[in-house]
């Protein structure tokens, strides 16, 4: 049920433009009124422009914006005296129609308007929504849309048949609102509602109402149905599901990554487990898709796996390698046949794979990617099973659908992205990332695109890390994993839910470390025990872990190990950390050779007296190496830069910087390196 949200108090103190901020932030609130990303908002406006003239505006919501969260700068501002005269056009071609309309800007630097814009130009009144309402789309891929939506409707609605977006629609719109003064909405075929006023309040409830009574209709439909049939195989156990999707994650990431690098995301929730179990699912989800704006982020059909836990995780697994294989050379054949001269084929593997029992997979370029396809297929799987109960499910054709999903104002808009950068699409897990070294990696690869998993015991400053890498760089760009680098099963448990977040994994940073030391004749079994479980276990613990990963997935990966100057330079008075330090560096060639087969690449970094930030250097191990150099503490810093060849401090952003390199392509020849980044220490040169 669509709820009404509109407050006469938070309104009316808004001027014009943000009004219409105020009415689509409302109507975005909802997905089931508008999908993530789609449908658009106007007002035909009086403003003033530089020469203080008075100049009726059309404010329309621009491309790729969501009405959910847009602002004001996000509005196209198209002067509409020169617009009118379009309508009186026989026709225009989508070329011809952008570049007419950026010539009528009413303002530079605002973004490239909607096109649907002269929908809104058309509609002679001077407040359009036009929304996405899921009950509204299953009227209008009912067997026989008209006739279902005039049932509904009656004379108060005017119908328009599918035709991609464009001039000839919005022209179509514009003449039956102006052919029939009494009509209060456009019911778009396989698309979606037109609805308006001369005031933003009247326009808002009239789509609140609308779509209110479509979603009645709806639901009388459904009474007593099981559209999607019977549950023949029911969802299994949280914890069932959680083990099972952990081992199969990474082979689904392998086999779509093939393309480009893929981020998943996995949904068990209850909706989603009911429609994939249910036994006409298979059948009714490769139909195609309802309409334009699920399309272009969930693909003409889902990847549908016929399968059922009694079978068993290895059977599964085959399933998916073969079923993705087939998917493709069914989506090359699709382009193939639709193709027009000089389309070029793009990413043919699947956005959404349904596996009965265990729920629904999306994929990519980003989890924000991944996540608008789950959102978006949640809205399909709400608008084909009302679909169902009205009669049956009429989807986009396979042309219709190429037509949208190759349509060249899609992707001009795919040509102004910028180049992926180094970590686009992959997935960095950090131990000790929450301070340091660590940290200051997790900044560096995020930057770079990397989606980090900072695994640290330091709950409330790894937890910190992981918010602000998401609020600086985006949705899901990290997560934090409780990790004691010790416990083999707190290990497991970060790679599993670095699975179940992501779906894979690309790159380890073994990064956690303690400092302390003492002579040989103070050193305790305990400290020396402590050094080795932190330092040498535990490098080797994540590892291990990694390899299980990184050979599922099958599709390369990289190690970096943190290691130290004292990996291979002797570190007096601190004999059990420099002998933990030299077994890193040992294990990251050991595992170098092993990797190698697989394009697994595993390197090592040595600073040496990294001290800014870091959580090691507490006043104790400071006193302690002060102390062991005959120096003041205060004095300790300026005392590593001078011993150092270069004079300098090395700080966490060097070695993150260092980090970088060797965990992206520009290293992708190099294994088994070590790589000094402590200002030049002769002892420490690698030889």
């Amino acid at each position: 049920m669509p709820q009404h949200l509109w407050n006469p108090e938070e309104y009316q103190r808004l001027p014009d433009l943000d009004g219409l901020v105020y009415r689509s932030n409302l109507l975005g609130r909802d997905r089931a009124v508008v999908n993530i990303y789609g449908g658009n908002t106007s007002a035909k406006l009086m403003l003033t422009d530089h020469m203080g003239r008075e100049v009726e505006v059309l404010a329309v919501k621009a491309s790729g914006s969501d009405v959910a969260t847009i602002t004001a700068p996000q509005f196209a501002l198209l002067k509409l005296d020169e617009i009118y005269p379009l309508f009186d056009r026989e026709a225009m071609t989508d070329e011809e129609m952008i570049e007419y309309l950026s010539r009528t800007a009413f303002e530079q630097g605002r973004p490239r308007q909607s096109i649907e814009t002269l929908l809104h130009a058309f509609v002679p009144f001077k407040h359009v929504d036009h929304t996405h309402p899921d009950a509204v789309i299953s009227i209008a891929c009912a067997p026989d849309a008209e006739a279902e939506a005039r049932r509904l409707y009656g004379d108060r609605m005017a119908y328009v048949p599918y035709i991609r977006p464009g001039f000839t629609l919005s022209q179509w719109i514009g003449q039956k609102v102006r052919d029939n003064p009494g009509i209060e909405c456009v019911v778009m075929g396989k698309h979606g509602l037109v609805t308006w006023a001369d005031d933003p309040v009247t326009c808002y409830d009239n789509t609140i109402r609308m779509i209110q009574e479509a979603e009645d209709y709806c639901a009388d439909a459904r009474k007593g149905k099981r559209v999607y049939g019977a549950l023949t195989v029911p969802g299994l156990a949280a914890d069932a599901r959680r083990a099972t999707m952990s081992q199969v994650l990474p082979v689904i990431r392998g086999a779509v990554s093939k393309w480009s690098p893929t981020i998943l995301s996995y949904d068990d929730s209850a909706a989603v487990l009911d429609m994939v179990g249910s036994d006409k699912s298979g059948e009714v989800s490769q139909q195609g898709a309802a309409c334009p704006d699920h399309l272009v982020h969930v693909k003409r059909q889902p990847l549908f796996v016929h399968w059922t836990p009694d079978e068993g995780v290895d059977a599964l697994k085959t399933k998916l390698i073969d079923g993705i294989a087939a998917y493709e050379a069914a989506y090359r054949q699709y382009f193939e046949e639709c193709m027009e001269p000089g389309d070029e084929l793009r990413d043919p593997f699947p956005r959404v794979i349904l596996i009965p029992g265990l729920g629904m997979v999306n994929t990519g370029k980003d989890a924000q990617n991944a996540d608008v396809s789950r959102q978006l297929y949640h809205r399909a799987i709400e608008v084909i099973g009302a679909a169902e109960a009205l009669g049956g499910f009429n989807s986009l054709t396979a042309k219709e659908a190429y037509d949208i999903e190759y349509w060249p104002l899609e992707l001009y808009k795919l040509k102004l992205a910028p180049a992926p950068r180094d970590f686009a699409g992959r997935v960095v897990l950090i131990t000790g990332g929450a301070s340091g070294i660590g940290r200051a990696t997790a900044y560096r690869m995020a930057k770079d695109g990397a989606h980090v998993v900072i695994a640290d015991i330091n709950a409330e400053q790894g937890e910190a890390v992981a918010a602000d890498l998401c609020k600086k760089f985006g949705f899901k760009r990290s997560i934090f994993v409780h990790c004691d680098v010790t416990d083999e099963a707190a290990v497991q448990n970060a790679f599993q839910q670095a699975v179940l977040t992501y779906g894979g994994l690309d790159v380890l940073v073994n990064n956690a470390g303690i400092a302390g030391g003492a002579k040989i004749e103070d050193t305790t079994l305990e400290m020396w025990n402590r050094n080795m479980d932190i330092l040498a276990t535990g490098y080797f613990l994540m590892a291990r872990e990694s390899f299980k990963v990184l050979k599922t997935q099958a599709m390369g990966g990289v190690m970096v190990f943190v290691g130290s100057k004292n990996s291979i330079s002797p570190g007096k008075g601190a004999t059990a950390y420099s002998a933990a330090k030299a077994a890193e560096a040992h294990l990251a060639r050991s595992l170098a050779e092993e990797g190698g087969p697989y394009g697994i690449r595993v390197n090592t970094v040595l600073p040496d007296a990294v001290i800014q930030g870091s959580s090691i250097w507490d006043s104790e191990w400071k006193e302690a190496r002060a102390k062991q150099y005959g120096v003041k503490v205060e004095e300790l810093n300026d005392y590593y830069r001078q011993r150092n060849t270069l004079k300098v401090e090395i700080l966490p952003d060097d070695i993150a910087e260092a980090i970088a390199f060797l965990a992206s392509a520009r290293s992708a020849k190099t294994t088994g390196a070590m790589l000094t980044v402590d200002g030049g220490v002769p002892t420490a040169y690698v030889r």
